[in-house]
């Protein structure tokens, strides 16, 4: 791998002297430039404060003390910017770290994958279809998904209705829990009608049961309410892949002396863009968010070792997560190496487990799918591979929705390969469904249950 020296001079645009991978070509750089600046100065869609926030709680995780619970949609589309679909993707995050509180005993960090996952990386830059070529399909903050050249044309524009949807789910997210609707005291408020028919339902309304009458309870003898019970903190995470859009919702805030990217509270680096050398290294050095970064069997241990140099030189706490996404059958090989290589650096990061992206295949029918069985398997493996070696396994990384979708192979009702077509609605990759997210969820739980 070939690397060159990471310069100590940083602006918001210095990127732009490095080589960026998955860009989007425009066709009117001037359009594109006016776009830019009208979005630097929009208000920011989050503050500093509750960029700190998050980095002091991701730090607590580092330390065991709390666990990290990230999720959401593989890629956010417009049209899914509405009150109910919003609302379901709270809902069964809400669930989820509701089980893992009851099981790990300890506080939940909640990061959502939304309010900004509108960008994808594409393994080619265009698609053929009948003979025709076009544009890839980049996500709605780049292109339109129908197969028309007029639809697959990079448009400026869409990053200012990006931004627009982005603010607009968040606010929505942050009345929700300001509003009490993440009360522990009720969490009828979060339930998804479909879960009562499902195969989970007593198990989960035990763990809610258990936990009301522990509320009560304490709060009964103590007279005061119990820290968090009443509403919870809630954060918003995206991949940091358009590095214009990143540019213009990055600001300099001089009563914390530091940049930040005000566009989400967390962004990370997909594999794809995480060469040293690369623009996406550059602007992510130079944030002061907490920063994920995603790893995996192509990563070598020089490769992330400089990584982890280059992206928190300090070794501030909370500063960086690595997400690992090896696949079922690479796991057992891969993970150790990278714990090694990063122990022997002497830095702390926060281990997050993705046993989503490295389990994709396809059907013979050509649909991307992903078995059950083998993203439990990827997971279990990774617990086990931390606690061998030592080392701490504070949080999971997935793509789900709260949606009744048939996009992933297996789970508690068992779906099959032709269950598929019924309800598959992503236009990238696919998700578990609330059923498959809240099993993973109690797998966890009594999982960590069992080995403490």
């Amino acid at each position: 791998m070939t690397t060159s020296p990471v310069t100590t001079e940083w602006h918001p645009a210095s990127w732009q002297t490095r080589t960026a991978q998955q860009q989007p070509t425009y066709s009117d750089p001037a359009g594109l430039e006016r776009t830019v600046a009208a979005l630097s100065r929009l208000p920011p869609i989050v503050v500093s404060w509750e960029v700190e926030a998050l980095r002091g709680q991701l730090a607590a995780a580092q330390r065991g003390e709390r666990f990290l619970l990230q999720g959401g949609d593989c890629a956010e589309n417009f049209e899914d910017c509405e009150s109910d679909k919003i609302a379901q993707k709270l809902k069964i995050l809400l669930q989820m770290s509701l089980v893992l509180l009851y099981g790990l005993k300890k506080p939940i960090v909640r990061v959502g994958r939304m309010a900004g996952q509108y960008a994808k990386p594409r393994s080619t830059d265009t698609e053929t279809r009948g003979g025709v070529t076009l544009p890839s399909y980049r996500g709605d903050l780049v292109n339109r998904a129908p197969f028309t050249p007029q639809d697959r044309e990079p448009d400026p524009n869409l990053l200012l209705r990006g931004y627009e949807r982005a603010a607009l789910t968040l606010n929505f997210v942050r009345a929700l829990v300001d509003g009490g609707f993440a009360d522990l005291h009720h969490p009828e408020y979060w339930n998804l009608g479909f879960l009562h028919h499902s195969p989970l339902r007593d198990a989960y309304q035990r763990i809610v049961d258990a936990i009301g009458d522990s509320l009560d309870f304490f709060e009964s003898v103590s007279g005061r309410p119990v820290h968090e019970s009443n509403r919870v903190e809630f954060y918003a995470s995206h991949e940091g892949l358009h590095l214009l859009y990143e540019q213009a919702q990055t600001r300099f805030i001089p009563r914390q002396q530091r940049w930040y990217n005000l566009s989400t509270h967390m962004p990370w680096i997909g594999m794809r863009t995480a060469a040293l050398d690369s623009a996406h290294v550059e602007y992510f050095r130079g944030i002061s968010n907490p920063i994920g970064v995603k790893v995996g069997a192509g990563m070598d241990a020089e490769w992330l070792q400089a990584l982890v140099q280059v992206l928190n030189p300090h070794n501030q706490p909370g500063r960086l997560t690595l997400i690992h996404r090896f696949g079922a059958k690479d796991v057992e090989g891969g993970l150790p190496k990278l714990i090694q290589a990063v122990r022997a650096t002497g830095q702390t990061v926060l281990w997050v487990c993705d046993p989503m992206h490295g389990n994709t295949e396809t059907t013979a029918g050509g649909l991307k799918t992903r078995r059950f069985d083998n993203i439990r398997k990827e997971l279990e493996t990774a617990f086990r591979i931390h606690d061998e070696m030592g080392s701490y396994l504070g949080g999971v990384h997935f793509e789900l929705t709260g949606e009744d979708v048939t996009e992933c192979i297996g789970g508690a009702r068992g779906l099959k390969e032709g269950d598929l077509a019924r309800a598959y609605k992503s236009q990238v990759d696919p998700r578990l469904n609330y059923e498959q997210a809240l099993e993973l969820a109690m797998l966890i739980a009594r999982h960590k249950h069992s080995a403490g």
